[in-house]
């Protein structure tokens, strides 16, 4: 049976050469990074060399990174961090971010009396910025905005530079979950206001397991792990060398093939939107997903005319693997919370698949998908 893989929003596949870097670190690399013996210190170097270039490639300083394990885990220590040693008092964000934001945002409203505002969007999914600044001008306690860079499930990029204009005009901290931003698209630190971002190695080529968190400079991080003080105090628990040296090299081929790469992964899509719109006659696309400058070159969200409760079953029996939306939840298939917000009732009980792409796919692979939508559909 053949097997396609149209899922890279859910988690990439490893770099050959990722997978090199970390098999020679398991090898030769096994030291504590705290310990101060030749062994220790030599893994503290690998780890703060990975920091430092990751920082270059984002446009940072290597003291603004933070190692973690996931992006979940980044989204946490942000979030509780801000209300509980920050003084943020007000939340600002959308009812369409991942459940990483949304669920510590409802806990701390729930345990700390947080005020949570959640801001308007328009038919595609799109924050409105209008409203963004009418909400932060009317507030005078301290605030947080959180909007993610990139929606993991219709592909919406968000207008960060302007969003973080906005912050800054009105003293408003900004944190955003740039999990499938990072490596996707270009992002500069240097070039726009942020003070918290949020990245995961495995969205971009590399392990599973491990991440980072940007905290701008002169923001007071404190753990919500005690034990060992590592991670500047930030984040006790030994670091995860080989994850980490791997998460860099990932990061650094992503990077330096990212014109290319984008450039491949545009012809995919176009090719397989007219292939579908040529077979499925009425389907249409969620949010900005379908192209243009608004949407990730990777996400595709496809909106079938009728509801058909066994097509990601069926494409998956056929070796298909794509998604009804974000794969961070367990247990079965639930209605979007993101389509939720923005389609109506009529159009939300309509099929919705989540392809995402990498330049690994080919043509070939996409005619079989179509074709097997025929069969199935």
């Amino acid at each position: 049976m053949k097997q396609v893989y149209l899922d890279h929003a859910a988690t990439t596949y490893i770099y050959d050469e990722v997978v090199e870097v970390m098999m020679e670190s398991m090898k030769s690399n096994y030291g504590n990074p705290s310990s101060t013996h030749q062994y220790g210190r030599k893994a503290k170097v690998a780890i703060e060399t990975s920091r430092k270039n990751i920082a270059r490639l984002i446009g940072c300083s290597s003291t603004e990174i933070i190692f973690t394990s996931s992006g979940t885990e980044g989204n946490n220590l942000i979030l509780n961090n801000a209300v509980e040693n920050l003084g943020v008092k007000t939340i600002i964000t959308s009812k369409i971010e991942h459940h990483a934001v949304l669920n510590v945002v409802e806990n701390l409203r729930q345990k700390n009396g947080v005020d949570v505002r959640f801001v308007d969007l328009d038919e595609a999914g799109n924050i409105d910025l209008e409203e963004l600044e009418s909400l932060l001008s009317k507030i005078n306690d301290k605030v947080l905005v959180t909007l993610m860079m990139v929606n993991n499930e219709i592909g919406n990029i968000l207008e960060y530079e302007k969003v973080g204009s906005l912050c800054s005009k009105y003293e408003a901290l900004f944190h955003t979950d740039a999990v499938q931003a990072i490596g996707c698209i270009p992002v500069d630190l240097n070039e726009f206001n942020v003070d918290f971002l949020v990245a995961s190695g495995h969205k971009f080529h590399g392990p599973k397991g491990v991440g980072f968190v940007f905290v701008k400079k002169d923001h007071v991080v404190k753990p919500m792990i005690l034990g060992g003080n590592q991670e500047k105090g930030v984040r006790s628990s030994t670091e995860n060398v080989h994850s980490i040296i791997g998460m860099e090299k990932a990061l650094d081929l992503a990077v330096s093939v990212m014109t290319d790469s984008t450039e491949k992964i545009m012809k995919l899509k176009s090719y397989f939107v007219q292939k579908l719109t040529d077979n499925f006659k009425g389907i249409k696309f969620n949010g900005n997903s379908e192209g243009g400058n608004n949407g990730v070159p990777k996400i595709l969200s496809v909106r079938f005319t009728k509801q058909h409760k066994m097509l990601l079953f069926g494409l998956d029996l056929k070796g298909i693997a794509v998604s009804s939306g974000s794969a961070c939840q367990s247990g079965g298939l639930k209605v979007s919370h993101v389509l939720k917000e923005f389609l109506n009732e009529e159009e939300l009980q309509k099929t919705s698949i989540r392809f995402s792409f990498s330049d690994s796919v080919s043509f070939d692979e996409l005619d079989y998908v179509i074709d097997s939508l025929n069969s199935i559909y």
